[in-house]
């Protein structure tokens, strides 16, 4: 049985300013079953507590406690090295890191960072790559459904620039790295082999879970997904289904509820 889900956000619970229909009702339904529940997100372009505030201004009953983002890691990653970020983020998630310590060694800090990505930031990245600054990733997504409704470029290539270039192997603290799925299994008190995970990323949400060892992820086919999505990435998805409602259905059928 899946004592604990994990559900991608965005693409999952809901797409622009909208929930995605029956994903209230399904999160409800999962509690109901008496499943915890925990929300697994890679977006770096707003700070937690607008991502928390969003879910709950849509109806979804979510506190704080249960959503995972990479800054919390990478925020306790800084502390313990004694390193100070030097930031390549949206402009709106510089927040969370007001409270770093200043003075140390630098460390090149990546996510979305959306029109900050201009070439003279990039460069000065680049830089302190150069002088043996380690490089923090945030999340390497490919790409993610821009409001307009079309992929756009998410932070993976951008990374992939600055690995190229500074000669500097990038640490993930977001999908898919497996601890960032074991961390969030762990805060509910259940092992990898009794939770599942809901996404629309065939390779950051769904393959990234069941190579931490998560016992089945589904993929849907709303938000970023695209035909023959399931058939690109290993391993595979448990099951490709319609949206995060039906992915819900199989959860509790599979376990005769």
């Amino acid at each position: 049985m899946a004592q604990t889900v994990l559900l991608d956000v965005s693409g999952v619970l809901y797409q622009g300013s909208r929930a995605i229909p029956g994903a209230v009702q399904a999160l409800s339904r999962l509690r109901a079953a008496g499943r915890q529940v925990r929300c697994l997100t890679n977006s770096t372009r707003r700070p937690k507590r607008r991502i928390v505030a969003k879910l709950q201004d849509l109806g979804f009953d979510i506190q704080p406690e249960e959503v995972f983002t990479p800054v919390a890691a990478a925020l306790a990653w800084l502390e313990r090295t004694g390193h100070s970020p030097h930031l390549l983020v949206h402009p709106a998630l510089e927040e969370e890191f007001r409270g770093c310590k200043d003075g140390g060694p630098p460390a090149v800090v990546i996510g979305d960072a959306g029109e900050a990505f201009s070439y003279d930031n990039m460069n000065r990245a680049f830089r302190v790559l150069l002088e043996g600054a380690p490089l923090i990733a945030l999340a390497d997504n490919r790409v993610f459904l821009d409001g307009d409704g079309r992929l756009s470029l998410d932070a993976g290539p951008f990374i992939k620039v600055l690995e190229f270039a500074g000669d500097a192997k990038p640490k993930l603290f977001g999908k898919p790295d497996p601890e960032f799925f074991r961390a969030a299994v762990a805060s509910t008190g259940a092992e990898p082999q009794q939770a599942a995970m809901i996404g629309d990323d065939a390779e950051s949400d769904v393959a990234g879970a069941l190579a931490a060892g998560l016992a089945a992820g589904y993929l849907v086919r709303t938000g970023k997904y695209r035909k023959g999505d399931e058939s690109r990435c290993k391993p595979a998805p448990t099951a490709t289904v319609a949206d995060v409602q039906e992915a819900v259905d199989r959860l509790l059928a599979q376990d005769g509820e």
